[in-house]
């Protein structure tokens, strides 16, 4: 068997989310039907291992997964697998590449991090037509100052269980590494949301919260304040999934690789690490 990694693309305009769910069209089960057929395989061996499970609605540029197959498999369809898949998946999905993994690459377990940008317009006209499936439109005018100055105050390593919702038995235990907002035009702006990884619902809650600031309705102390009670707070808003994309997910150098799945297989707390349950 050989382990092969993909690069993926999609707008999750049409999808229920990644994860394969049944009677429901997902990233996931559109993918692996078309690399079943594709690679000639049984459905259950055509069963990915994704970098990120986003919701339904969200899109990606630089989604990451992982497949493996026999060899003889890949040697006789290696070269043509990126033109066949292209030609049997729909068109908002797409496979950018597909290459043989290094040693101990694992697309979720592996990543140093994953980047995602959410995309808001403050126009009192709305969103741009061509771009109505992509940018989330706020009614009232943001102060992108006020907004980086509130995001100051949660980067670092948290528990953000305020912003998150919770799963049983999972931590909620994150490092944010970079949490800022720039204007990408006279009414677009962009917040990129980076981190070691991601608890279900935590970006888009961290949006609601700085538009809550950037429009003057908060004070730039309050999603601080909201991180530190520790709780889910009605006042945070969870922001629509389509304004956001999944833009980068980064990992080591190949010989870092199976140390940095590893470390990351140990469920977390605040100040260390702890061995996860049996």
């Amino acid at each position: 068997m050989i382990r092969l990694r993909l690069d993926l693309a999609y707008d999750g305009s049409g999808f229920s989310g990644w994860a394969e769910q049944p009677g429901r069209r997902t990233v996931q089960g559109v993918l692996q039907e078309a690399l079943a057929r594709v690679l000639r395989l049984p459905p259950e061996q055509a069963v990915l291992t994704v970098a990120g499970r986003t919701d339904a609605g969200v899109h990606a540029s630089g989604q990451v997964a992982h497949l493996d197959v026999p060899e003889e498999v890949w040697g006789a369809e290696g070269e043509r697998v990126l033109r066949r898949l292209a030609g049997v998946l729909p068109p908002d999905v797409r496979v950018r590449s597909a290459a043989p993994a290094p040693e101990g690459f694992d697309a979720r377990f592996s990543a140093l991090h994953r980047r995602y940008v959410y995309r808001v317009s403050d126009a009192p006209w709305g969103v741009d037509p061509l771009r109505r499936h992509d940018v989330l439109w706020h009614r009232r005018p943001l102060d992108a100052d006020r907004m980086n100055l509130a995001a100051a105050e949660l980067a670092g390593e948290h528990d953000f269980a305020a912003y998150c919702r919770r799963r049983e038995g999972a931590t909620t235990v994150r490092e944010l590494l970079r949490l800022e907002w720039v204007r990408e035009g006279d009414h677009l702006l962009a917040g990129t949301v980076q981190a070691d990884a991601f608890c279900h619902n935590m970006v888009r809650a961290l949006v609601g919260a700085l538009l809550a600031v950037g429009d003057g309705r908060r004070d730039t102390g309050w999603p601080a304040r909201v991180l530190a009670a520790g709780e889910r707070d009605s006042a945070v808003h969870v922001v629509g999934p389509h304004g956001l994309c999944l833009e980068e997910v980064a990992y080591p150098d190949g010989g870092l690789l199976a140390a940095r799945a590893r470390a990351t297989r140990r469920v977390r707390t605040l100040g260390g690490d702890a061995a996860p349950p049996a």
